[in-house]
């Protein structure tokens, strides 16, 4: 509907513009609007004519508007197929008429519709149609009036026009539709390589697509029509008219491009169609050689550049793609165009015959097609060999002349054009010169281009060839080495003949300018011309792109010759590119240099020495031939000596300081050249360099073994008798060396067929003169065997440690004979070569490859140990600690690898580098290694263990007997004999037989370490070692180890040694200083003696009880002790020291699991004693540090083994002791000022408290207290003879006869030999530490123990007590008063009844209790407390200290003594009391003159006693202690008010005579105190009968219950006489007692009534304030 619409529009337009001049247009238009109307389809608008004859109609009035909107409907309606095919003849005339108008639009119009036309259903079919569609579009191409833009118009239509009449002959014809489109010429813009690639896989992609047509001769009537047209078209392009067009001249070159364009589209119909074909061959081909010719002038045309182009490019596309059956015409051709290369032509005209060769060689295809066609087939031209010879004169006659500089930098220019991508272009304003340039360079470049793209081609059928399956890859191994494929056998031919033609024709030329003689004599024609071109383009330019192109040649020929195994134009193409690659500068070049003005002349002679300069192109040229190699590898053969020695100028070149590249200037420093970014290649090229050998991996065994062969070649050359080798050849050397560990690191999966080949050449390295050559060999070998062993490759036949496993049996024989071809080298070089160099070098190599991969050794080590055995016997250090490192490492980290039957040999190597003489270090470190095989021994005894039980009890669960596992053990062991069984108690035998042999080494360090170690093995792992193991070290290594050391020791010299002689000081030597402990040979034996026996505590601490199960136990325990006392008595003080902790240790460990019987304690006490009794031979301090030792393990001995000892062992204990405090005592303690004591009597002092009797010794509580008492008293108990008195009445205890008579009997000694000296024979600080030590141990003994001794505690106590007198200021006193008031405090209230159970005895020993208690109050309070005892005024801190004791004491005396006594005697406690009564009247009992002067600490003492009295008969205690306190009140209440009146009295009488003066306060004081405490007191009934007052009136008090204050009446009349004292409070006081007494009577109120009323109000008001006062006061207390 959109077409329907559009064209009534188009109706209406027309109608609309005819309105005025062609009214016939508009009814026309009018009527045809009407007529569409009536129409609904296209279909029905092509039936009606009117619709058509409308527009045809506006058309023919030539009105230029009309025209254009009929023509543009007539587009429509034939667009939309709205015109019926009769209408055809009508628009064609109308079309013509159209045409010979001059207005363009219109001329544009109708040229749109003929294309329409004919792309419609009404494309002409008839001749005459056609020719007059065909003749309208060259009538407006070829007139005059026609525009450009209506020519160029006609000249597309025309061209599409001729396109789809050929389309339409296909069709018909039923050919392929495919057009050889890929047939053009390729783009220039891109490189040779490139364009080959592209070239040949598009005529692949056509080739597979394509069916060779069958030729047929003839034709439809569509394809005669477009078979006149062809005819025509060459009619015109020959120059002639066009019969069936009817057209009569054309431009031939039109009709040419027209031409081309059919030939090169429509191939098909070329050869399936004879008479085109006999067209192309008769009309067109004779057109072209007419046109070809160049021995006539040509005038006109045809002598236009672009007329020459397109023939060429007719010829060409002829050549290409019809050579196949125009044979004849298509070598003609060829030959024409080869001959007029060498023709003396424009330039511009040699340019386009280069182009269509450049075409050819650079088309794989078309090369190809032209080689078989003509090439190998004999009776044509070798069309092929002229183009290569050809474009090879071209190049050489260009570059005959060496003045053509600025030629050759125009083709380094189009060569870095096209690499960039643009297509080089003549500029239109350049100049002649310029011109002839460019267009020289133009030649070179498609020359040049031409013979790249030969090579390339040759490459690219290679590679195809290689593909098919034609040809083996070099990569592979290589086989059959013959072509024998189509298109290898094309190839070979291609490689043959082009090269051999340009040997012929350019040789003279090449070995005169570049190669000379030094150049192979065959060389491959088209690789040698390009060599030629190259050597001279890449050495006058710098451009990278020619140089890149060139060298792709090289590479793609050089791989295209390996693949067909042409060899000798493989060598030949190397030594060429090896010749290019590295470049030492000329004289000229080193004499611009030196003349530069900015280099200094001594970096001129620097830098000209051994200087290299890689240029560019030597880069580019390096890196081609790694890629060669890389590709080639496997082919190269012999050809590797020529790669290497260019690689090795490489490799001096990369590491000489002196190469610089060509961007680096001469004039620029050294440092500043080293800083620039400059080395950049030389890192890529060192890359590339090494990837190369990497890459060896690659190849096969053949070819590694030539390229070895090469580098040991290259290396060989070098090598001679002189050890003076220059730089360079010391380089290539090294060169060769690191290739050959290069290739073999990486061929490691198949190393074993070149190892021999590699270590040979090392070997013979190593054994060189030159120093510098052997540390290469020896770092290289070390890397090579590092790297073989640690490979996968690499692995022994036991993976597991201890056991081989039988499927890898058979390779066995080839394992072992490779693993020692392997490390023989090490071995050869230690044994066979002298230089010390050298074997340290093989040891290093060892070492390393011990500590990389010893774990994978398992054949060699036979080798290897002996080696190092061998090492112990030299002299040198050096080599001796090399050894000992791969030792170290063997033993630290292999020996769970070593196969099992050289573990033992392995220990006795470790043990030789212990015994050297040369490095002690060594020595010391390899018995640390001892310790390490022992853990690993003791590791295996462990597993071995388990794994038989574990074995033996899965036997025994499925049904067997242990007699049937082990016998089936048995047999599997007898049947596999391969298989080693570890025998580990060999192995630690073998280890504490090395380590006793170094037990006794000569130098003491080692022996030390070996004695400390053996006895740390044993001690570690002893838990593991059976009985037998036990007995084998004990009796075969330990004891004889101790008598050897002991004999070594007892004869060993005494004289004092000289240190190591340092150097000499003033004409005299320095020696090293060496300690006093250690200057003899015997002190030295004795630090060993004291490793001894601290590694046999050791073992007696961990494995007694274990050991006492051996058989020979009991002699080895009486060597040991025989030891130990030798040690102690005869042995240094360290030594003695020693021995003394061993037995320690032993008791200390063993006693407190219960492991040891009396007997060993015993034992002991036997040592202990016989020391102690040689002790009076010891005089110096060493003895005193011996004593001390005995004594802590006296201490000791007993605390651990206490339930080990009875009474008689006790008592022996108590003796040892006695002797060890007697040999402590010394005179001169007595005058000890330093306020220390001596450290054997601290000894004593620590042991002391640890010897308090267990609960089974009770009985020993007695003893041990009577003989700390003695020693306390400075009297000498004689146990020893007691021992047997108290061990016969120990029978007697359970009695207590017994302790009664042994006590009785020590007392009455005692105090028959008591005096007032204490500590007689100690020091006082003794004393004074003693006495806690004796109370802390009494206050711990139990009750029944200590009852019987408590009168000697007490006694001793107060002698201590007593020093007071004579020494105020010491402590001793002060401890004693302390420790007295604790016994006391204690004993007063502890009541036992097991004590109770013999009353007699237990009344005697209170009774002898209170007694001294008594004594001891009396002489201390009396005749020390409250006193001034020196002249000497003391301080205040101590005053108070002393009077805060005495206060503290008396408490005691008061507070529990006297309070809390129960069965202390009535006499007793009228000592007591009395005694407390003189203490208290010492102020009181002075005369006035002399009361004052008494120190304020006596008279508070005093008034303190007073006071305890007051308490003593008060009655405010618990009611259960007031039935004690009352015998006490009762002696006391009497005393009390005897004293009290006295100090009453005293008071008055003081007063009376003093007068007005005034009493000493002390006197007041005393008197209030005594005042204030009567209110205070109450006292009972009991205590109150006791007072003498009249009976009558104490009935009274009892009847009133009135008793608490009865004390008063007894003062009463005292009270009366102080009413009348001048002292106003004593006044007070008696006021207040008075009226106390009068409420005692019931008097109280009637007192108070009276005074009140007899007063005046202001006296009664004070008066009653007072007495209210007084109440209180009485009241609170």
């Amino acid at each position: 509907m959109v077409f329907m619409a559009a064209l009534e529009a188009d109706l209406r337009a027309l109608s609309a513009e005819a309105r005025r001049r062609h009214p016939a247009v508009k009814d026309a238009a009018e009527h045809a609007i009407l007529k569409l109307r009536s129409l609904s389809s296209p279909m029905e608008i092509a039936q009606n004519e009117d619709i058509l004859r409308m527009f045809l109609v506006a058309c023919s009035v030539k009105s230029v508007k009309l025209s254009v909107v009929g023509l543009s409907c007539l587009q429509k309606l034939i667009s939309h197929d709205a015109v019926a095919s009769s209408a055809l003849k009508d628009i064609l005339a109308t079309l013509r008429d159209h045409a010979e108008m001059t207005d363009e639009i219109v001329q544009l119009k109708t040229l749109q519709t003929i294309l329409i036309v004919f792309q419609s259903h009404l494309q002409p079919e008839s001749e005459k149609n056609m020719s007059q569609a065909l003749d309208i579009c060259l009538h407006l191409l070829e007139s005059n009036r026609s525009s450009d833009s209506v020519r160029n118009t006609a000249a597309a239509t025309f061209r599409q026009a001729v396109a789809l009449v050929f389309d339409n002959v296909v069709l018909a014809e039923s050919l392929p539709s495919n057009k050889a489109s890929a047939a053009r010429l390729s783009s220039r813009a891109s490189s040779v390589a490139d364009n080959v690639t592209r070239s040949f896989s598009q005529t692949l992609s056509l080739g597979s697509n394509s069916v060779e047509p069958t030729i047929r001769d003839k034709l439809s009537d569509v394809g005669k029509l477009g078979l006149r047209l062809l005819e025509d078209l060459t009619a015109l392009a020959a120059g002639g008219p066009a019969m069936w067009l009817r057209v009569y001249s054309l431009h031939r070159t039109f009709a040419l491009d027209i031409l081309e364009f059919v030939l090169s589209t429509y191939v098909s119909v070329f050869r399936a169609l004879l008479p085109y074909q006999q067209v192309l061959r008769h009309q067109i081909c004779s057109l072209l050689m007419t046109s070809l010719r160049t021995n006539v002038e040509l005038e006109g045309e045809a002598g236009e550049p672009a007329f020459r182009r397109l023939v060429l490019r007719l010829v060409a596309h002829v050549i290409r793609l019809y050579s196949s059956s125009l044979v004849t015409e298509s070598e003609v051709f060829l030959n024409m165009l080869v001959k007029v290369t060498s023709l003396d032509l424009p330039l511009w005209h040699q340019i386009l015959v280069l182009e269509i060769l450049r075409g050819f060689c650079i088309e794989a295809h078309t090369l190809r097609l032209l080689f078989q066609t003509f090439d190998m087939n004999p009776t044509n031209t070798n069309v092929v060999e002229n183009i290569v010879k050809a474009l090879a004169l071209v190049v050489a006659t260009i570059q005959a002349s060496d003045s053509s500089e600025e030629t050759l930098a125009a083709v380094a220019g189009m060569f870095s054009s096209k690499a960039k991508g643009i297509e080089w272009s003549m500029d239109n304003d350049a100049s002649n010169a310029a011109v002839l340039v460019a267009s020289e360079a133009h030649t070179i470049t498609l020359a040049l281009e031409g013979l790249l793209g030969v090579v390339f081609t040759i490459a690219t059928l290679t590679d195809e060839a290689l593909d098919v399956g034609e040809l083996e890859s070099p990569k592979c191994e290589l086989g059959s080495t013959e072509c024998c494929g189509q298109l290898a056998l094309l190839c070979m031919a291609m490689v043959n003949s082009t090269w051999l033609i340009i040997l012929d024709s350019l040789s003279l030329i090449l070995m005169r300018s570049i190669f000379k003689s030094t150049f192979p004599t065959i060389v491959s024609c088209v690789l040698f011309y390009l060599c030629f071109c190259s050597w001279r383009i890449l050495d006058r330019s710098h451009g990278e792109a020619i140089i890149l192109e060139i060298l792709k040649g090289y590479q793609a020929f050089t791989q295209a010759c390996g693949v067909l195994r042409a060899i000798e134009p493989l060598n030949s193409f190397l030594a060429s590119l090896c010749k290019f690659t590295i470049n030492n500068p000329n004289e000229g070049d080193k004499r611009s240099i030196s003349l530069s003005p900015g280099s200094k002349k001594s970096e001129m002679l620097v830098d000209q020495r051994d200087s290299i300069i890689l240029t560019p192109k030597n880069v580019q040229a390096l890196r081609t031939l790694f890629n060669v190699a890389h590709q080639l590898h496997n082919v190269l053969g012999p050809s590797w000596v020529l790669v290497l020695e260019t690689l090795a100028a490489l490799d001096r070149a990369i590491h000489s300081p002196h190469a610089s590249t060509q961007e680096v200037s001469a004039s620029v420093s050294r440092l500043s050249r080293e800083t620039s970014g400059q080395y950049s290649d030389f890192h890529i090229l060192s890359s590339l360099n090494s990837q190369l050998f990497e890459s060896s991996a690659l190849m096969n065994i053949a070819a590694v073994k030539s390229l070895l062969s090469a580098l040991h070649q290259l290396s060989s050359q070098h090598i001679s008798g002189n050890s003076q080798l220059s730089g360079q050849q010391i380089a290539s050397v090294a060169f060769s060396v690191e290739r050959m560990t290069s290739i073999l690191v990486n061929n490691l999966h198949r190393v074993e067929p070149i190892w021999d080949q590699i270590a040979a050449h090392h070997l013979e390295l190593a054994n060189c003169s030159n120093a510098q050559l052997r540390n290469m060999a020896l770092d290289s070998l070390d890397h090579s065997i590092c790297s073989v062993v640690g490979s996968e490759k690499f692995q022994g036949i036991c993976s597991a440690p201890h056991q081989f496993q039988e499927d890898k049996l058979v390779e066995e024989s080839e394992t072992v004979s490779f693993e020692c071809a392997v490390l023989s080298p090490l071995m050869i070089l230690y044994s066979s070569n002298k230089n010390i160099d050298v074997q340290m070098g093989a040891l290093k190599i060892l070492l390393h490859v011990l500590e990389r991969h010893g774990e994978k050794l398992s054949y060699n080590w036979p080798s290897i140990l002996h080696m190092l055995r061998a090492v112990t016997d030299s002299s040198e250090k050096d080599l001796i600690s090399l050894g000992f490192q791969s030792i170290r490492v063997i033993m630290n980290e292999g020996l769970a690898t070593i196969p099992v039957q050289y573990l033992d040999e392995c220990i006795l190597v470790t043990g030789a580098y212990g015994i050297q003489k040369t490095d002690i270090n060594i020595s010391l470190t390899a018995v640390g290694l001892l310790w390490t095989a022992t853990d690993f021994v003791v590791k295996g005894l462990v597993s071995k263990s388990a794994e038989k039980t574990n074995g033996m009890n899965e036997e025994v669960e499925s049904g067997g007997t242990i007699k049937d596992v082990l016998s089936s053990s048995g047999k599997d062991f007898a049947q596999s004999p391969l298989k080693s069984v570890v025998d580990y108690n060999k192995l630690f035998l073998s280890v504490f037989s090395v380590l006793q042999k170094l037990g006794t080494d000569d130098r003491p360090e080692v022996r030390n370490s070996a004695v400390r170690t053996l006895f740390q093995t044993l001690s570690t792992h002893g838990q593991k070692l059976s009985k037998t193991m036990w007995e084998d070290c004990l009796w075969i290594y330990v004891f004889p180890m101790l008598e050897r050391v002991s004999h070594l020791a007892s004869t060993s010299s005494r004289d004092e040694w000289q240190g190591k002689e340092l150097g000499t000081r003033a004409g005299k030597a320095v020696h090293m200083l060496i300690h006093h402990s250690r200057n003899t040979a015997q002190k030295q034996w004795d630090g060993t003696i004291v490793l001894v026996l601290g590694g046999i505590a050791r073992l007696l601490r961990s494995f007694f009880p274990f050991l006492q199960q051996l058989s020979k136990f009991s002699s080895g325990w009486v060597l040991l002790l025989d030891f130990v006392k030798n040690g102690i008595l005869n042995g240094s003080k360290e030594v003695a020291l020693a021995a003394i902790n061993c037995l320690q240790t032993f008791i200390g460990s063993n006693c407190p699991k219960g492991n040891l019987e009396s007997s060993y304690v015993k034992s002991v006490l036997d040592i202990y004693e016989l020391v102690l009794q040689t002790s009076p031979n010891y005089k110096n301090d060493s003895a005193d540090k011996v004593k001390q030792e005995v004594l802590l393990g006296l201490g000791d001995l007993y605390v651990q083994a206490q339930s080990l000892f009875n009474d008689e062992m006790y008592l022996r204990l108590m003796a040892i002791m006695h002797l060890m405090i007697k040999s402590s005592m010394n005179r001169t303690d007595y005058d000890n000022e330093s306020g220390s004591i001596p450290a054997l009597q601290r000894g004593i002092l620590e042991i002391i408290p640890m010897l308090r009797p267990t609960t089974m010794l009770s009985s020993m509580w007695s003893p041990l207290f009577l003989e700390l008492l003695c020693h306390l008293n400075s009297h000498e108990a004689p146990l020893q003879k007691q021992g047997k008195e108290i061990h016969e009445q120990k029978s007697n205890a359970a009695n207590g006869g017994g302790h009664t008579f042994f006590e009785q009997s020590q007392l009455n000694n005692s105090s028959a030999k008591m005096d007032n000296m204490v500590g007689c024979g100690w020091g006082i600080l003794f004393i004074e530490k003693l006495v806690p030590i004796v109370i802390n141990l009494f206050m711990e003994a139990p009750q029944n123990e200590r009852f019987n001794v408590t009168p000697e505690v007490i006694q001793c106590l107060g002698r201590c007590m007593n020093t007071r007198r004579d020494n105020p200021r010491g402590t001793l006193w002060r401890i004693s008063a302390e420790c007295f008031n604790r016994v006391v405090a204690d004993e007063v209230t502890q009541g036992s009844a097991d004590c109770r159970r013999d009353m007699s005895s237990y009344k005697l020993s209170r009774a002898r209790f209170w007694k001294e208690v008594a004594d001891v109050y009396e002489t201390f309070l009396v005749g020390s407390c409250g006193r001034v005892l020196s002249s000497d005024v003391p301080s205040v801190d101590s005053m108070t200290a002393d009077e805060t004791l005495e206060i503290a004491v008396l408490t005691v005396f008061g507070d529990n003594v006297l309070k809390l006594q129960q069965d202390a005697p009535v006499e007793v406690l009228q000592r007591l009391v009395n005694c407390l009564d003189r203490c208290a009247s010492r102020t009181g009992s002075l005369p006035i003159q002399t009361v004052g002067l008494v120190p304020l600490h006596c008279s508070r003492f005093s008034l303190s006693c007073l006071q305890m009295m007051f308490s003593l008969c008060s009655c405010t205690l618990r009611t259960s202690l007031c039935t004690t306190v009352s015998e006490t009140s009762k002696v006391s209440i009497t005393i009390l008010t005897k004293r009290c009146e006295v100090i009453l009295g005293q008071f008055l009488a003081d007063e009376n005579d003093l007068g007005e003066r005034p009493l000493p306060n002390v006197r007041i004081e005393e008197t209030i105190c005594v005042l204030q405490e009567l209110a205070r007191l109450i006292i009972n009934m009991e205590t109150a009968n006791a007072l003498s007052i009249p009976l009558y009136l104490k009935e009274a008090l009892q009847n009133s219950k009135s008793h608490g204050q009865v004390h008063l009446l007894a003062l009463l009349p005292t009270f009366s006489e102080l009413v009348v004292s001048r002292e106003a409070r004593v006044r007070e006081l008696v006021q207040v007692l008075l009226r106390l007494i009068a409420s005692e009577l019931g008097l109280q109120r009637l007192v108070v009534y009276h005074e009140y009323k007899i007063a005046n109000k202001l006296e009664a008001r004070r008066t009653a304030k007072k007495f209210n006062w007084f109440l209180q006061k009485v009241t609170s207390v």
